[in-house]
């Protein structure tokens, strides 16, 4: 075995070297940090320190189940990943499936190009866009007010309108480039298989649905994995930079109630327990969908 090890890396040597960047990365900077989470167990202190706080077992994740605000984050942070989960997920996939159908190269590359570039421009840019186009005389409050007659106020200032607001500007973002790994899915499939049907007598439907779908469906199978895999952390970065308190009863969500508690109040221990128990539901969510997937299309990550 050690003989076998001692080859390779002869032979492979310099692959190795261009791998010790991306191992010390993961080791620093997401293994050695979860020693830290043992300060969910205690009540930390930065002048005991980690070791020397006193230990108090369960008790910050008995007290954020039992505070008045659990239940409020807890159906915020699920409601907003299922329609992440819906319509985020989703798009893409539509977006692949027209562009594959399209003829045109040059329609084609045109509209791959519009598609993605929303996802380079910086998240602050983003937000400062949307706050722009749904404020009281924004473009999109214009068009609201025109369509249902609302009263013109600034849309962010409403809690029944942020999940749908936030939604779209994912979508606006990222369906694009989330795209390009299915557009390149649909790349592998044998042009034989549509020559064949089209001879067969069967529709550009019938074709979508009997060889570009089961094509694409092992793709699509691991990119839901990893999409449940992080169901319960949503993109509270973007959260963070949209909401504000009046809009706390549907926008405040876990992750971003772990921001304000950890570094703006200072509670550490407390902050801890909360990530810590999202990164658990977040674990036992990613082997139940790999579970059911494995069984249901015998595709899974492991």
């Amino acid at each position: 075995m050690i003989r076998r090890v001692a080859k390779d890396f002869k032979r492979n040597k310099w692959l190795y070297v261009l791998a010790i960047p991306i191992v010390a990365y993961y080791v620093l900077f997401q293994y050695l940090p979860m020693f830290g989470a043992v300060i969910a167990f205690k009540d930390y202190s930065p002048i005991q320190g980690i070791w020397g706080s006193e230990w108090v077992g369960l008790e910050h994740f008995r007290s954020f189940i039992d505070s008045h605000y659990f239940w409020r984050l807890f159906r915020n942070t699920v409601l907003l990943s299922l329609y992440s989960l819906v319509f985020d997920f989703t798009a893409p996939i539509v977006l692949a499936l027209l562009i594959h159908e399209v003829r045109s190269r040059y329609v084609k590359s045109f509209v791959q190009t519009v598609s993605f570039m929303p996802y380079f421009i910086s998240l602050i840019v983003v937000c400062g866009l949307v706050k722009d186009l749904t404020q009281s005389g924004g473009i999109a409050n214009l068009a609201f007010t025109f369509l249902t007659g609302g009263d013109g106020h600034d849309l962010l200032q409403q809690p029944g309108l942020f999940r749908g607001i936030y939604v779209m500007s994912e979508i606006w973002q990222r369906v694009g480039w989330e795209s390009i790994i299915y557009a390149a899915a649909l790349s592998t499939i044998p042009q034989a298989q549509y020559e064949a049907a089209r001879i067969d007598g069967a529709s550009r439907l019938r074709q979508i649905r009997s060889i570009t779908l089961p094509g694409l469906l092992p793709t699509i199978t691991i990119m839901f994995i990893l999409r449940i895999g992080h169901l319960m952390d949503v993109g509270y970065e973007k959260i963070l930079l949209l909401y504000n308190p009046v809009i706390y009863e549907s926008a405040d969500v876990i992750s971003t109630f772990v921001y304000r508690k950890g570094l703006l109040d200072n509670d550490w221990s407390f902050s801890s327990a909360i990530g810590l128990f999202n990164s658990a539901i977040n674990l036992l969510m990613l082997v139940i969908a790999n579970a059911l997937t494995r069984k249901t299309n015998q595709n899974s990550l492991w």
